[in-house]
């Protein structure tokens, strides 16, 4: 299951991130978004959606979101 199918305000942890652009996966890797790590879904917007990770809440777009698998 990706991203973009969670449910909002439950905890998920990330298993992988499935991308083969090298510059997004550093990306998410900087934020803290990498596997083991957990992650959670505020809220689910039209063409994005808000996240939590660490101490930090992110937008990210739904492609985006689509890569990261819980």
């Amino acid at each position: 299951m990706n991203l973009t199918n969670a449910q909002e305000g439950k905890e998920y942890i990330i298993r992988r991130i499935e991308t083969d652009d090298e510059e997004v996966d550093a990306f998410l890797f900087s934020l803290g978004c990498y596997s083991g790590e957990p992650i959670t879904v505020v809220s689910h917007l039209k063409n994005s959606c808000v996240v939590s990770i660490k101490d930090g809440r992110y937008n990210i777009d739904n492609q985006l979101a689509a890569s990261i698998l819980i």
